[in-house]
């Protein structure tokens, strides 16, 4: 006979993530209180799937005091037959041992749920780990989703937004800069991408070191992160921000004929830095079509967006 359900006062979501398995990896809990709706994220530089599950679910219990109920959201059958069906243990020992004892201490009801079924905060901590195990520099962060009005209904509904507006534009439609001095400062990180595409002949001679103008990749990399630290002269109403980190990195595709860019930057500070990690990408476009268009002048820089954005109030942020 099954045990009599646990009336839960607090939800926690986990995912793992990780690429090569074994590999970089990501693991992420999403804590639903009477207060507020949490997250807690980190980054493992080579492990495996299967342990980002586990190790989802021991930082998350590691949240919630003993004795209390908890209702433990995971995709990973994995993860759930072992703790209620008993599934042979053969590897994994070290995070089996951490896991037992903090739910021995708390009254668990363990949900499996199918992965990407429109779940709202198991699907936020897919992104969240999927993050964390893209970025080595992740570390392990935390942050708040929802308020506390919010909370409630997370699990259930599509997280309450604010109506959007423009917030450069004042009551009256004017233009303005935003007044950021009641956020709170927090870490955070934006990475932009885009690509230049040319003739295959024209890749080639970058990848050899034939352009006349020189070391087309070291140039574009200085021109990009020089351009990152200029963003606040060239867009009227970006703050200037004291960024901790730019990084700007190049990836050959002879296939499609292109070279991908991809700027990473990061701040600690009340506003984000998507429009310096924009910045850093297109200028960086811009130095490749300047350095080899003596060769090809139907270069096309294309498909420039934001493909992650964290830290602040909104969260994370992520698109292909």
């Amino acid at each position: 006979m099954s045990p009599p359900p646990i009336e839960a006062s607090i939800e926690i979501y986990t995912d793992g993530a990780c690429s090569g398995n074994p590999g970089p990896g990501g693991w992420a809990a999403v804590i639903t209180r009477a207060s507020a709706a949490e997250w807690h994220a980190g980054h493992e530089d080579r492990t495996t799937n299967n342990r980002m599950e586990i190790l989802a679910a021991i930082k998350g219990l590691e949240q919630i005091a003993e004795g209390v109920n908890v209702a433990l959201y995971t995709d990973s059958q994995y993860l759930i037959n072992t703790m209620t069906k008993g599934w042979q243990r053969k590897k994994n020992h070290d995070l089996w041992a951490r896991l037992d004892p903090l739910a021995q201490r708390r009254k668990i009801a363990w949900h499996w749920v199918r992965g990407h079924n429109g779940t709202v905060l198991n699907e936020e901590a897919d992104r969240l780990a999927v993050a964390a195990a893209a970025d080595p520099a992740w570390g392990e962060r935390a942050g708040v989703l929802y308020a506390a009005q919010e909370a409630s209904v997370a699990s259930s509904t599509q997280p309450l937004r604010p109506e959007p507006r423009l917030s450069h534009l004042d009551e009256q439609g004017h233009a303005r800069m935003v007044d950021v001095s009641p956020k709170n400062e927090t870490e955070r990180v934006a990475v932009a991408k885009g690509a230049i595409h040319m003739q295959p002949e024209t890749l080639a001679l970058i990848l050899s070191g034939g352009i006349a103008k020189g070391d087309v990749f070291t140039v574009a990399q200085i021109a990009g992160i020089m351009a990152a630290k200029k963003t606040s002269d060239l867009i009227p109403m970006c703050h200037p921000l004291q960024l901790t980190h730019v990084d700007v990195a190049f990836s050959p595709d002879k296939e499609r004929s292109c070279v991908e860019i991809a700027a990473t930057v990061r701040t600690r500070g009340q506003t984000g830095v998507e429009i310096e990690a924009l910045t850093a990408a297109s200028v960086a476009a811009l130095t490749l079509y300047d350095m080899c268009k003596a060769v090809d002048r139907a270069m096309r820089i294309t498909d420039l967006r934001v493909t992650t954005k964290d830290g602040g109030k909104s969260g994370l942020f992520q698109q292909g």
